[in-house]
């Protein structure tokens, strides 16, 4: 919507969203995963709750997948963020951004890294499906492709959409 939702409880996904969560949990039908995974936000439980028939799992939460904490940011319109000097820091130098009251988008990345590759490690030659937050997601994504984290605003990721990643023994690629 018009505000940065962020973690904020209470925030489920929209008719429209539990439409996209069904479509692409559809695209899935026939796919062999070991686990299940998602971000603790009620929006991510939700989007994962429509994988559990097709795939036969249960969704285990992980808190390494949650959502940017925005801090202070958190919940206010995004045409007022529009207008905060650091929103142009996350939008062109996001290494250099700490939002206040809340975590650098460094410290987003490093978390969610770590925990895509702890889920990886325990599916070696397996696949697990993870549901996560745009900016989790392309955060691990840069950080798999080399890509600095000053660039990864330059990733699409649409509200769901799917992206492949496959550990080797040099990482998560």
């Amino acid at each position: 919507g018009s505000l940065l939702s962020g973690r904020r409880p209470g925030i489920g996904l929209s008719p429209r969203g539990w439409e996209q969560a069904k479509q692409v949990a559809g695209a899935f039908v026939g796919f062999t995963a070991s686990g299940l995974y998602s971000s603790p936000v009620q929006r991510c439980r939700e989007t994962a709750s429509a994988f559990t028939e097709v795939l036969g799992l249960e969704v285990q939460e992980v808190e390494g997948l949650t959502e940017v904490d925005f801090g202070e940011w958190e919940g206010r319109p995004l045409t007022e963020l529009a207008r905060e000097p650091l929103w142009k820091v996350v939008q062109v130098a996001p290494s250099r951004a700490r939002f206040p009251g809340g975590e650098s988008v460094t410290e987003m990345q490093v978390r969610s890294v770590a925990a895509v590759e702890a889920i990886a490690e325990r599916h070696v030659g397996e696949a697990a499906v993870v549901v996560a937050h745009a900016d989790v997601i392309k955060a691990v994504v840069a950080q798999s492709i080399g890509m600095h984290l000053d660039h990864y605003q330059r990733l699409s990721v649409a509200p769901a959409s799917c992206s492949m990643l496959t550990l080797t023994p040099f990482g998560v690629l």
